[in-house]
Order: structure tokens, then C-alpha cells, then sequence
């Protein structure tokens, strides 16, 4: 079904492997349009609870672009590349059930930008990052100046944009990029029991953070949001499972209604 991705689900967690080993699972149109589709999928898949994204062998998660389609581009196209990365990145990003990058080796780049994309990040200790786009003449075109500055601060993003150079998983973690790190054999054994935690909470409810968490803007929209969603979900009957549940001292049934 999908001509650069690996995929399969098991207890609601859908793994997706960017399967590109050749390239260092470089990012090319296909893969855009394989995750695009996939993503797609993913919203209206019932069987589906979470996902994780990784690449595929041990020495890279995605290693960048790739650049061989740059060449091909004038000045006009160029946009257009950049938009698509973001439309794609910002359906994962806003993809109502909880995303997690699993960084398995380099992440450099469109690498760094689509781990950025999920909702949080465990790194093996072998994992790199960067935005090294500045080698190229180039900036991140990804969503990376962005997402990179809400993860780290203005001060390490521009740093490490402006330097282009690579971090070890250590100091990721150091700089808030990440959430853990872990050996290179734990790496989805440690993701899938984080998500399988959160696959125990209430759906909507974990959708409803997605969103009001991806709306922080330091001004009163994400507060108004959150209020907003706070009472819609009131308005669930997982909501009145998981207070019933709480007050009779039981695990809650949720059904995602």
C-alpha cells in the first residue's frame, strides 16, 4: 500500500517504519505522499489508538531531505516543496491520537523537522540532531524555525540553525527537545509503554489536550481553547465513565464517545 513506509498496528499502536535504508531514509516526494495518505487514514481508523514513527535500521531516523530533488527546483517551485513538508507535518502534528518519534540514529533536517512534528520525542542514546540546512545556503523549510524554537528556547534554536551543527541525544535531552533516552534495543519497548498508558485515558480527552496544546501561543486564543474544550468535554460520556470510575474506585471503561 505505501511504496516507502512500513506499517503495522498491534494493541491500537500503529508503528511506522520510513523505510528508505539506502538513502538514510531520506525524505523525497514519495515518502511525502505516503505519509500524507497514511496520515489520512490513520484519522478515520477506528483500530488505531496511537502512533509511533521511526526509520528503519540503526543508523538513521530520517537523515534529511532529499536533496537530489532540490536541485531540480528553481526559485519558484521551491515554495511549493516547502508547503508540502508543512502540510504534511502539520497533519501529524494535529493528528487527534497521540504521535510519538521514536529516534533511532540521525535526525537531521526534514528528520529533525518531522521528529519536531510529533507530539513528543524518545531518542535512542545513538540518536543525532540538527538543522544543518545552512551547510546548503538554505534554512528549514519544514516548520524547523518554529517548532524547534517552541521545544528548545530562541536562544538554542538559533544557535543550533544558524551553526548547523549536530547534538548528541544527552544534550537533546538537556535542551527539552526530547522526553527520554533510552538504549537502542528499549527504544520502542519504552514508546509503546508510554503509549499504552495514554491509550488507557479517555480519547477525547487526550485529543482535546492535542489540540489545546498545539494552540499555546502566549496569548489568550489557547487559553479561550482550552475553556472551549474543557467544556466539551463535559459533554462525553467517557467524561461521566472516567468521574464515575474515579468516585467507585474502579478503571474506567472508556469508549471514545
Amino acid at each position: 500500500m505505501y511504496n516507502t513506509l512500513l506499517v503495522s498496528t498491534e494493541n491500537g499502536i500503529c508503528t511506522v517504519v520510513i523505510n528508505r535504508p539506502d538513502k538514510l531514509n531520506a525524505l523525497n516526494k514519495e515518502v511525502f505522499n505516503d505519509l500524507d495518505k497514511l496520515f489520512d487514514d490513520i484519522y478515520h481508523d477506528d483500530k488505531v489508538q496511537s502512533v509511533i514513527i521511526t526509520g528503519a535500521g540503526s543508523k538513521a531516523f530520517v537523515a534529511g531531505a532529499d536533496i537530489s530533488e532540490f536541485l531540480e527546483l528553481t526559485p519558484a517551485q521551491a515554495p511549493g516543496l516547502a508547503r508540502r513538508g508543512q502540510t504534511v507535518f502539520d497533519k501529524i502534528e494535529n493528528c487527534p491520537k497521540p504521535v510519538v518519534a521514536a529516534v533511532n540514529g540521525f535526525a537531521l533536517g526534514g528528520g529533525c523537522e518531522l521528529a519536531l512534528a510529533c507530539h513528543f520525542i524518545y531518542a535512542s542514546e545513538t540518536a543525532k540532531f540538527g538543522q544543518p540546512e545552512v551547510n546548503l545556503g538554505l534554512i528549514p523549510g519544514y516548520g524547523g524555525t518554529q517548532r524547534l524554537t517552541q521545544s528548545c528556547g530562541k536562544g538554542r534554536a538559533m544557535e543550533l540553525i544558524m551553526s548547523g551543527k549536530m547534538i548528541d541525544a544527552k544534550k537533546a535531552f538537556e535542551y527539552g527537545i526530547i522526553n527520554e533516552v533510552t538504549g537502542a534495543e528499549e527504544l520502542l519497548a519504552k514508546v509503546k509503554e508510554t503509549l499504552t498508558l495514554i491509550q488507557s485515558k479517555a480519547p477525547v480527552a487526550v485529543a482535546n489536550v492535542i489540540e489545546c496544546i498545539n494552540n499555546f501561543d502566549h496569548t489568550q486564543q489557547g487559553y479561550d481553547l482550552e475553556i472551549k474544550k474543557f467544556g466539551e468535554c463535559f459533554n462525553t460520556e467517557d467524561m461521566k465513565e472516567g468521574a464515575s470510575a474515579f468516585l467507585e474506585k474502579r478503571k474506567p471503561d472508556f469508549k471514545g464517545k
